[in-house]
């Protein structure tokens, strides 16, 4: 199903995965032993090169363009915010303001999630505000285990506490997420539509004005008290 230029992902999948339980609690039972690649730890200290070591922390996992990490660095300016991707021509695109105008509390870094997420953990840093923002869907019922919230590095994000935020144009994957956290605090976590007045994204912008229904899930990991210490996960 289409509106204008832009499209709902397309899947077979209507409600939550039937393996999603079984996936999320066999990966917090079990350690997850990848190695971390030598690129990324260089990225994480990258990102880290310009922090005071005082300044609240921001991750802006996924941010593409990085336009979302602008304006979440304008939002919060005594934060420092970090914005990481995958593809260096993303990050490296025109941005739309001039360099005299760009915030100074963020840096941009190229950067696997899977290892940057594990890297913060490792070195006992936790953040304010995280946001994931209109991540691949992988929509293909075969493909829930590169969802975020079936990926074996699921168990890091919660850890990592702060206000997390995840918006996405797919019902499903709003309400596998929600799903997901509750399984690992213990409790419902709500998730529902909501109007993007100013949109934070490209995606954001253009699936708003296709006529889409966006979707939010909002929680202060800092102020849920979890069945289990997602610290000790």
């Amino acid at each position: 199903m289409s509106y204008a230029n832009s499209r709902i992902p397309q899947s077979a999948q209507s409600g939550v995965h039937e393996r999603l339980d079984a996936l999320v609690r066999k990966h917090l039972a079990e350690p997850f032993r990848k190695p971390v690649a030598p690129y990324n730890r260089e990225a994480f200290d990258a990102a880290l090169a310009g922090w005071d070591r005082a300044a609240p922390l921001i991750l802006d996992a996924g941010c593409g363009v990085g336009h979302s990490t602008i304006q979440i660095a304008r939002a919060h300016p005594d934060h420092w915010v970090i914005g990481v991707d995958q593809s260096q021509d993303r990050l490296e695109r025109k941005k739309p303001y001039p360099d005299a105008l760009m915030p100074r509390n963020l840096v941009f870094v190229r950067a696997d999630l899977v290892d940057f997420w594990r890297l913060i953990d490792e070195v006992g840093l936790r953040l304010a505000r995280h946001y994931i923002l209109y991540p691949n869907p992988w929509p293909k019922i075969g493909h829930l285990a590169r969802r975020w919230h079936a990926h074996p590095v699921f168990p890091f994000i919660p850890r990592l506490g702060g206000v997390l935020e995840c918006r996405s144009n797919w019902d499903v994957y709003m309400h596998e997420m929600a799903t997901a956290l509750s399984i690992v605090l213990g409790r419902d976590v709500p998730w529902g539509a909501f109007e993007a007045e100013v949109p934070l994204t490209p995606f954001e912008r253009k699936y708003r004005d296709s006529g889409q229904t966006l979707y939010r899930l909002t929680l202060d990991l800092d102020a849920v008290r979890p069945a289990v210490d997602v610290r000790d996960i």
